[in-house]
């Protein structure tokens, strides 16, 4: 392994070391990660975790371990292998920002460890990372995709699209798939997403979301640089098929806004239903009371609730 990070990387089965920093807890990571068998992006086996990473017109397949000196070992599987040290860098920045490693949870578990809802959650849950989706279209389709339907079949029209629009790398007899690109999706009709089993509606969404894309109109950067959390809100929830909820998700998972709160998402609504102990369902305005404490650690909140059930 090399430690961060040479001019070059000139053997293919070289690879790079991320620290990390506690608290980190593979297994708990892991486990989220592992909560679908129908999830196409990336695969788990033996603890081990392999996906493509897209850095520019390089697409590289990685395969990231932990080890017990506390760091990630990332390998470099097959394919196109990164030559540069920007190259490096950036599937570095990548996999930092998929699990949150510059994120001090200390503060967040000091305020669950006094907090009714939180306190047994985040025992069960210590050292959970909120894993992320660092390309804004992915998520922005994800949100859509996971729109008024189950989680289940949320990842099964996310299959569907990624296996009709996407790529895909070999490795040994598996294939490893590559997100649609929104100026690909931009190009298509609605007639094109027939045979998947999504709404008119949402097909509609996700190629008006890529044509804002692909015009430079809607971007990451533009929306970081928009400024406070409620002027991006306001600019997502302008775009057709993005409401608050899919805007908070997006806020939360790719934009990492920490104040970001889905807070009419029915699994944090069943979460809060289940740890209570209530025969109904919570208001939006006993969940406002319960978020108090919360301020500014809403989006860990909501994830660590949602591994409750999820």
């Amino acid at each position: 392994m090399s430690n961060l990070l040479g001019e070059e990387i000139n053997e293919v089965n070289e690879g790079i070391v991320i620290p990390l920093s506690e608290p980190f807890d593979m297994n708990t990571n892991l486990g989220y990660l592992k909560r679908s068998t129908n999830e196409c992006m990336f695969k788990v086996e033996n603890d081990a975790i392999r996906r493509v990473i897209v850095i520019g017109k390089t697409r590289t397949l990685v395969q990231i371990e932990y080890s017990d000196n506390k760091q990630l070992n990332v390998h470099f599987i097959g394919g196109a292998q990164p030559t540069k040290t920007w190259q490096c860098a950036e599937i570095v920045n990548y996999i930092q920002e998929w699990f949150d490693l510059d994120n001090d949870l200390f503060p967040f578990y000091e305020m669950a460890n006094a907090d009714p809802l939180l306190k047994t959650t985040i025992k069960e849950f210590y050292g959970l990372r909120l894993i992320g989706i660092p390309d804004l279209f992915e998520a922005l389709c994800w949100g859509v995709l996971g729109q008024q339907i189950n989680l289940g079949f949320a990842y099964t029209l996310k299959r569907q699209f990624v296996e009709k629009f996407g790529e895909s790398i070999e490795s040994d007899g598996k294939n490893y798939w590559i997100f649609p690109s929104y100026e690909q999706i931009a190009q298509l009709t609605p007639n094109d997403f027939a045979d998947i089993k999504m709404t008119v509606k949402k097909s509609e969404y996700i190629i008006g979301i890529a044509k804002l894309m692909a015009s430079g109109e809607l971007s990451k950067q533009k929306l970081i640089e928009a400024g406070s959390f409620k002027e991006v809100e306001k600019s997502l929830i302008k775009i057709r098929g993005i409401g608050p909820w899919t805007a908070n998700y997006v806020l939360m998972r790719c934009l990492r806004f920490p104040n970001a709160f889905p807070i009419e998402d029915v699994g944090l609504i069943n979460a809060i239903k289940t740890l209570l102990k209530m025969d109904r369902k919570p208001t939006k305005e006993e969940i406002l009371a319960l978020s108090i404490p919360w301020d500014k650690w809403e989006s860990y909140a909501t994830f660590y609730l949602w591994r409750v059930l999820y």
